[in-house]
């Protein structure tokens, strides 16, 4: 098997892993949970964490948890905590239950929840985009000003990739509204939208990382749009840190720990992504090749961001508006209710020889 088959393969094999419904903790995952947040079993913690395995881009996730800054932070500032493995599509049912208080997730993919009445509130920006549209050689589409009449492939109609093409559609006069819809929807789950597209089913596939990286690698299909390069998106946000809104309202101390932790985490990321990418494999969070996933981790800006975060949910709240997408007349509505900062958090770190530097 040559390099760049098992290079593909190693890569699909995140692809099918971060798609599928995570299982619960074992036994001994759940021990040092428990261990990690004091010895509180559950509803006795101040906070609880939702984490899943498999997903290669919540790196900083996995690795606030691996290196110690849930454990540090939470210390310091007197809180009780733990993890609880989830399954990353199941987040609003789980936070309107109470069962986690905090995670991460594609911003997009939540705004429209939240517009609907889901109590969560983002608190800083871990990474940029994750996020690829593709056609075929020859389709004769060459951007996104041609997908006017165009069946467009998409893994759920509240994704974060239809909220982003919605807005640079808008922007190219393409209706977007169910009043004014002039593209097709087409719902696949996301491994399955690549074959879609190679068989013709659809014109467009909207794909996240990795399931992308292997599509592109597998099928050489062409890229119209690029979140993580596109003028358009290439500062904004895809993934972010979160807490509920009952937390940042009760335990604004326990936000916060938590926020930081998050950015000091995400800050490693982005200095150190082939240690982030070992660590996430030797504590078995993510399968796949060192290599290829530390290319994926440094292709994406890690650099963390409290103020750029609240930028990005403002931006797209502010076309979604216009649009006609959001309830709220007035984004700033939404934006107040959507993003949070709070006391003793930074806007930013770094990681430098080895420690975190603030910035502020």
């Amino acid at each position: 098997m040559n390099n760049k088959v098992k290079r593909v393969l190693s890569v699909m094999c995140i692809a099918a892993l971060s798609i599928a419904s995570m299982s619960a903790c074992s036994s001994k995952k759940s021990s040092e949970a428990t261990t990690a947040a004091g010895g509180q079993s559950s509803g006795d913690v101040d906070i609880v964490i939702g984490t899943a395995n498999g997903s290669l881009c919540i790196a900083p996730l996995h690795i606030a948890i691996d290196n110690g800054y849930f454990e540090e932070e939470f210390k310091a500032a007197g809180v009780t905590w733990r993890v609880e493995e989830i399954d990353l599509g199941n987040l609003s049912e789980l936070v309107a239950s109470n069962k986690i208080d905090a995670s991460t997730q594609l911003a997009g993919a939540m705004i429209p929840q939240i517009d609907n009445g889901l109590e969560i509130t983002f608190t800083a920006g871990l990474h940029t985009g994750c996020t690829k549209y593709y056609t075929k050689e020859g389709s004769g589409i060459e951007s996104v000003a041609d997908l006017k009449g165009k069946k467009i492939g998409v893994p759920n109609i509240g994704d974060s990739s239809v909220i982003a093409l919605k807005r640079i559609l808008f922007d190219n006069g393409i209706g977007v509204t169910t009043e004014n819809l002039e593209v097709e929807w087409v719902v696949y789950g996301l491994t399955d939208l690549p074959l879609a597209l190679e068989n013709g089913a659809i014109d467009v596939a909207a794909l996240h990382d990795p399931v992308a990286y292997s599509a592109e690698q597998e099928y050489g299909f062409k890229k119209i749009l690029d979140l993580s390069t596109d003028e358009k998106f290439q500062n904004e946000y895809c993934c972010m840190a979160f807490v509920t809104t009952k937390l940042a309202k009760e335990n604004p101390k326990a936000a916060a720990a938590y926020t930081r932790a998050m950015l000091k985490a995400s800050a490693f990321v982005q200095a150190n992504p082939e240690e982030a990418a070992k660590i996430q494999i030797e504590h078995n969070q993510c399968s796949g090749d060192p290599q290829v996933n530390a290319s994926l981790l440094a292709s994406y800006n890690y650099g963390p961001s409290v103020s750029i975060a609240k930028e990005t949910i403002t931006n797209a709240a502010s076309e979604l508006v216009r649009i006609g997408e959001l309830k709220a007349d007035d984004p700033s509505v939404f934006v107040d209710k959507a993003f949070s900062s709070f006391d003793g958090v930074p806007d930013s770190y770094k990681y430098e020889n080895g420690e975190f530097v603030e910035v502020n």
